[in-house]
């Protein structure tokens, strides 16, 4: 039997590899919505090596940034309060640089900024990739006490609500 060369027939292949893209894509965002974080390794840029193992029984933030971001330089001084605010509670907080910021401009705008938390690269995008390929910045994720990804945020959070759930999480028991 000849194959259909029919205006329909050219777009059912493409068609099917975008919905099995698509369901890949969404299936490795639900496991990681509800599943433990990535096993990763930040480097500060002090050189301090902090895996994501070595943050079990704390609270973490990880957000991911760029310094040329409009959204990024909007949240940051209320990102900062926050770290500040819950950091005794038990509060860890790593900014993730997008491997496309050239380090010498982290390295500025952090010390320009007066960063209070960890701040690291992601020279190869490994990190970036292994949160299940982040791309927008800001993107942030809530991780509980034991590695569990609570929430993803794209684009500034709802502080308020934040606070809230960082209250809660951090009153819980590990």
């Amino acid at each position: 039997m000849a194959q259909e060369n029919t205006p329909r027939a050219n777009w059912i292949k493409p068609a099917l590899v975008g919905v099995v893209v698509a369901v890949l894509a969404l299936g490795g965002y639900a496991a990681l919505q509800s599943g433990k974080a990535p096993d990763v390794t930040f480097i500060s840029l002090g050189g301090q090596k902090i895996s994501t193992q070595s943050l079990r029984g704390k609270v973490v933030m990880v957000n991911f940034w760029a310094t040329d971001c409009a959204t990024c330089n909007k949240e940051l001084p209320q990102m900062i309060e926050t770290y500040n605010k819950f950091k005794g509670q038990g509060l860890e907080y790593v900014a993730v640089a997008m491997k496309y910021d050239p380090p010498n401009y982290v390295v500025n705008y952090t010390a320009s900024n007066k960063l209070p938390f960890i701040v690291a690269l992601d020279s190869g995008g490994d990190i970036a990739k292994a949160f299940n390929n982040v791309a927008a910045t800001p993107t942030t994720f809530l991780i509980d006490k034991d590695g569990t990804v609570l929430k993803r945020y794209v684009g500034e959070p709802d502080f308020p609500a934040l606070h809230l759930l960082l209250q809660q999480m951090l009153a819980a028991k590990a």
